[in-house]
């Protein structure tokens, strides 16, 4: 079977909701992305076969096929460019690089881009169904799913909390997680270490235009005081909004190319995609799908879990890698080791490829081997991706 390579992967610093990348429009913050890669990567943009592109909010300004619309803003790719728009919740880039590597890895495609974006300032998260619902056109769950999930509200925030309980953390557990998470970023940032991956996007300021490079959610000044101080999300929980992912606009991309395209375009890989994993489970607690996606993903590489250089796991919520840890028995030094969502903000449909672009730069500094991606998704979904550098 022929191998998928990660040529370069990259992503827009993150912006809060409401700050900095709230301005641009999320088709031109895609196709920003878009653009860096392909600049970067110097790639004839007429040989991309395809665009994949994960979003989870498909409305408003992320409606009507937000994929091809971003290849149409791009400047660099021409408009006989085809997209897709795809969406497996916060997973959804993760997905497209998985798209993209089996296009590849079935021959029937040579370069991939692999992409993500999400505008949580202007496309709220959720809009897509509370706006109908609200206009009276229907409700997403269907009387054969309440027939089978009778009264269940299905609630990522309450998967996490039932994360907690399951897995015997205590809210003290996630504050030390979510300042943790704050450290490292805040190092990385000062060591330059996202510097390479980092698309800098044009941005209006009341200081006139200036170039948006550093992720806008971390807190500088972060102590464990101040996180354990937060208020409760819910009154007998242990989660607060400092323990959680951060809302965040951005987008991100990642080409995905198979060892012909390397020779004939004169390209240098930074990984192969080793495996491709994806799994479903409880969709009530929902957010535990991560732990036995790893154990699937692992059998199937034939590797085990000290194996694996780095691990990247999606901060959704404090109790989400935690729970990871406590399952797979890994390395909490190999976690997130640059920061993760809590810290950097998770802009759903962009955050897999965003932390592909995270993982892959930081095994190349580390000069690690293998790495390890996983993302809890709704409706009890996660992908795993296992990547070998080269």
């Amino acid at each position: 079977m022929p191998t998928a390579y990660i040529v370069d992967a990259v992503r827009t610093a993150g912006g809060r909701r409401g700050g900095r990348l709230a301005g641009v429009h999320p088709v031109d913050l895609a196709a920003a992305s878009l653009d860096h890669l392909v600049a970067k990567t110097a790639i004839d943009p007429a040989a991309i076969d395809d665009v994949v592109m994960g979003c989870v909010s498909q409305g408003g300004e992320q409606a009507m096929h937000v994929g091809r619309n971003a290849v149409l803003a791009s400047k660099r790719l021409p408009q006989s460019t085809p997209a897709v728009s795809i969406d497996r919740q916060c997973g959804s880039s993760q997905q497209a690089i998985q798209f993209a590597a089996q296009a590849v890895m079935s021959g029937t495609q040579d370069v991939v881009i692999a992409a993500g974006v999400e505008s949580m300032t202007r496309v709220p998260m959720g809009s897509t169904a509370a706006f109908h619902m609200k206009e009276g056109l229907g409700h997403y769950k269907s009387p054969g799913l309440e027939e089978k999930y009778p009264g269940v509200r299905w609630s990522q925030f309450m998967g996490a909390e039932m994360l907690v309980g399951k897995h015997g953390l205590t809210k003290d557990d996630l504050d030390r997680f979510a300042l943790s998470s704050h450290e490292k970023a805040i190092r990385a940032t000062q060591a330059g270490a996202f510097r390479d991956e980092i698309v800098p996007v044009t941005v209006d300021t009341p200081e006139g235009e200036a170039q948006h490079t550093v992720d806008e959610g971390i807190r500088f000044d972060a102590t464990l005081e101040g996180i354990a101080g937060v208020k409760l999300l819910s009154d007998n929980g242990a989660l607060t909004a400092a323990s959680s992912s951060q809302i965040c606009d951005g987008s991100s991309a990642a080409l995905v190319v198979s060892e012909d395209a390397l020779k004939r375009h004169g390209l240098t890989p930074m990984a192969r995609i080793h495996t491709l994993t994806v799994t479903a489970g409880d969709p009530v607690i929902m957010l535990e799908e991560p732990l036995f996606a790893t154990d699937k993903a692992l059998a199937r590489a034939g590797l085990a879990i000290g194996d694996i250089d780095l691990y990247e796991v999606n901060e959704a919520f404090a109790s989400v890698p935690l729970a990871w840890l406590k399952h797979t028995g890994a390395d909490p030094a190999r976690l997130n080791v640059n920061g993760g969502a809590i810290a950097l903000g998770h802009p759903l449909g962009a955050s897999g490829t965003k932390l592909m672009a995270t993982l892959l730069h930081a095994l190349k500094a580390r000069g690690g081997k293998y790495g390890l991606q996983t993302m809890c998704e709704g409706g009890g979904v996660a992908n795993v991706t296992i990547v070998e550098m080269v």
